[in-house]
């Protein structure tokens, strides 16, 4: 059954919160939060596609104003109830001057969006020169994917499976192609790197040590078979 990005993360937002305060979810959400603190903290970020508020909340702690945008309602109603500086936009036509943000970030999200390349250059235009932007792919070679092959699309909300949407798997070159006008890569760090399942992480000894090792590979050689590419990218002048 097909579904704007719109209503699905509407009828998803009631559960998407549900036991991602601990284990593989904690984990890739803290990994996400400190590829932004690497070249945020202290300034200005924008996370394009917010959500809830569960990565936007930790970019707060180090950020000196962060705000967010999300397309659905529902997500935001939870991002608002955090106390997050959140609103409705589309990520293809910001609300936001040029250079307005120190860094732009996105995770989770673009994957979803139709129209890859005005998002990305929107992004862009947002962020000052010298500024960046933390943008991830979901990646086709990986674990990640073999296992969303092999065991089909799961249920996110009593009316759809996460197939009623588009999701773009892309390979690391295919994504760093993709890179905007203006822009160049920084660096390439990976999030589930070896985590098959994430119901591994919470076995009481290997979620530990499954977590330590996504902890330490992140920025390795690794990185470019991870489930989620990350991509810093560098706004020129």
């Amino acid at each position: 059954m097909g579904a704007n990005n719109q209503s699905y993360y509407d009828e998803f937002a009631g559960r998407y919160d549900d036991d991602r305060a601990l284990g593989y979810h904690k984990l890739i959400d803290d990994q996400a939060a400190e590829l932004v603190r690497r070249v945020g903290e202290g300034k200005r970020v924008l996370e394009v596609g917010c959500g809830t508020g569960l990565i936007l909340s930790r970019i707060r702690e180090f950020a000196s104003e962060s705000k967010g945008i999300d397309l659905s309602p529902g997500m935001l109603e939870h991002a608002r109830a955090r106390g997050l500086d959140v609103q409705e936009a589309d990520c293809t036509q910001l609300p936001f001057g040029d250079g307005e943000f120190d860094v732009a970030c996105s995770f989770k999200v673009l994957a979803h969006v139709p129209d890859l390349d005005a998002a990305l250059a929107e992004m862009a235009r947002v962020v000052r020169p010298g500024g960046h932007l933390v943008v991830d792919m979901y990646n086709r070679a990986s674990l990640r994917y073999l296992i969303k092959r092999l065991f089909g699309p799961r249920a996110t909300s009593s009316e759809y499976k996460e197939d009623a949407i588009l999701t773009r798997f892309s390979r690391c070159a295919e994504a760093v192609e993709r890179i905007p006008a203006g822009t160049r890569l920084s660096s390439m760090s990976g999030i589930r790197v070896v985590t098959a399942h994430p119901l591994l992480n919470r076995l009481p000894l290997l979620g530990p040590l499954t977590r330590s090792l996504e902890w330490k590979l992140m920025d390795g050689p690794l990185a470019k078979w991870a489930g989620f590419v990350v991509l810093t990218l560098e706004r020129q002048e």
